[in-house]
């Protein structure tokens, strides 16, 4: 059981009358996977708002609605224009026996010698790391350690990540995460990416359109 907990219930509102359950502080969303039909739920925004933001790169959820409680993945977060406030939330429920492809995130850990004492520039490759991977068995991501970049010229490639055998990796083994250059080479100072949700390929991937007019 995931220690992020999301209590939700069945929505019956829909369309634009859905503006006035986010004016009453209820965040409204839907549930889908490829085990049931697409549900509209509702939860309260400030506590949903809490769980969100604990939320660590591709991370399952414990959702209850009806008394009952299932593994989904932070799918979609819609937010408003202005404020910022979360508006609506997409949920995917996956097949917890069945394997899922994800992208998750690559953080950078330690320092490196080539950068600090030899004035190299570190230059960043992949941002994610595309796997497959069961459910139960997914990771919210992985740590880089750029302590092993001691010289000028120095790599990271994927094949040089360390997962579990549990773990898939789909990227081309000879791709680039992380590298040191002279400061006269180019820099590609692309950051990685910090909104919490999970692009999931599936043989069944492919969310309905629930929500009729509701964005119109």
């Amino acid at each position: 059981m995931s220690e992020l907990v999301l209590k939700a219930e069945r929505r019956t509102v829909k369309g634009k009358q859905v503006r006035a359950l986010r004016r009453a502080g209820i965040l409204p969303g839907v549930v889908y996977g490829p085990a049931s039909e697409p549900t509209a739920i509702q939860m309260n925004t400030r506590e949903a708002t809490r769980v969100i933001r604990a939320v660590k790169g591709t991370q399952l959820l414990d959702l209850v609605i009806d008394g009952q409680t299932k593994p989904v993945l932070l799918q979609g977060l819609e937010r408003h224009a202005i404020r910022g406030d979360f508006e609506h939330i997409d949920l995917y429920a996956p097949d917890m026996d069945k394997p899922l492809r994800v992208y998750i995130p690559i953080s950078i850990t330690g320092q490196s010698f080539a950068v600090n004492s030899l004035s190299g520039v570190l230059v960043r490759g992949l941002t994610e790391l595309h796997i497959e991977v069961l459910p139960r068995d997914l990771l919210s991501g992985v740590t880089l350690d750029i302590s092993v970049l001691k010289v000028i010229g120095q790599s990271i490639l994927v094949k040089d990540v360390t997962v579990p055998d549990t773990v898939k990796v789909l990227d081309d083994p000879d791709t680039m995460l992380a590298r040191v250059t002279y400061q006269s080479k180019e820099e590609d100072l692309s950051a990685a990416p910090t909104v919490a949700t999970a692009d999931v390929e599936v043989v069944e991937k492919g969310k309905k359109e629930e929500e009729g007019a509701e964005g119109e």
